[in-house]
């Protein structure tokens, strides 16, 4: 019955996702792409926090790896954008299994800031290639790259169903991760990982196989931005975009597969709309999240899990 509700559940989801695109007025289109990528990155923070239990806060690095490797692969070297996405995920695949192998070797505050090293590191590598990356000022992909056989990514209806795409292959992966033995492992050690390791499983393995998945999916994340949206910069490597994630994560609730798209979801519009008001849109923003925190201490759907929807994952 548990799992007739879960697929009901993200089934709906993403139902109502794909029938909203007919009736949003193209603002609200547009921003919607957005969120969906946005949440796909969120969704590979979550198996990293969520369920495993690590707090990285450099994880702007692996979405930048992949919105460069594609960026730069298309501008660059003229690949067309089904070639680009690859590389841009592997890419963040790779960079994420290198760092892991590096940063695991901490753990709790330590393992926080050595990721959050990294990703500065990795920022001011990028403004100090400025000659390739353009830094600050960034690249602009030119329209005619975007193309996939007839399809071009600057087509809203396009952009928005490959985006659509995107999320669900996303929350397809951490349900039947979180699902797996794996996934158990995971969660087990996010409770307690001394007491995994006394039952005899390789906790340092499992943990950079969660990492290595979050950085792939925040990768193929920074990849699509990419190529959906023709822009690469290096505000995307910044602290603030690994702030972002940590924030949607625990407003829609960390450890559970819906949460980043509904604190995606909130935060966006949050942002946008106080921003219209106000230029000191930042204190509003602070303030609900403060509010949000003190009525939903586990994030929207996590608070809900806890008191009435023990069956969702």
């Amino acid at each position: 019955m548990e799992r007739h509700r879960s697929l009901a559940l993200h089934g709906g989801a993403l139902a109502l996702l794909f029938l909203l695109q007919f009736v949003l007025p193209p603002y609200h289109h547009t921003n919607f792409t957005s969120i969906m990528v946005l949440a796909t990155y969120g969704i590979g923070y979550n198996i990293l926090i969520g369920y495993t239990g690590l707090l990285s806060l450099g994880h702007a690095m692996f979405f930048a790896a992949g919105l460069y490797a594609a960026g730069l692969t298309v501008h660059y070297f003229g690949s067309d954008p089904v070639s680009a996405f690859i590389v841009g995920a592997l890419a963040a695949l790779a960079f994420a299994t290198a760092v892991g192998l590096i940063a695991l070797r901490t753990s709790g505050v330590s393992f926080m800031i050595v990721t959050m090293m990294f990703a500065q590191a990795c920022f001011l590598l990028i403004l100090y290639f400025n000659e390739v990356t353009r830094g600050d000022e960034g690249i602009v992909i030119a329209e005619s790259a975007r193309r996939i056989g007839g399809f071009s990514l600057t087509n809203p209806t396009v952009r928005y169903n490959l985006a659509l795409a995107l999320f669900a292959g996303g929350l397809v992966l951490c349900l039947v991760l979180i699902r797996s033995r794996v996934g158990r492992v995971l969660v087990a050690i996010r409770e307690n990982e001394e007491r995994v390791k006394m039952l005899g499983y390789h906790t340092f393995r499992y943990k950079l196989l969660a990492l290595a998945l979050s950085g792939l999916l925040s990768g193929a994340a920074g990849a699509s931005y990419a190529l959906m949206f023709g822009y690469v910069g290096a505000t995307f490597a910044s602290i603030e975009y690994s702030i972002f994630a940590l924030l949607w994560v625990l407003l829609g609730g960390a450890g559970t597969v819906l949460g980043p798209i509904i604190g995606a979801l909130l935060m966006f519009y949050l942002v946008d709309w106080t921003s219209e008001v106000t230029q000191s849109y930042r204190i509003v923003v602070g303030a609900a999240l403060v509010l949000l925190t003190l009525f939903f201490p586990k994030g929207i759907l996590g608070t809900l899990r806890e008191k009435r929807l023990r069956w969702l994952p």
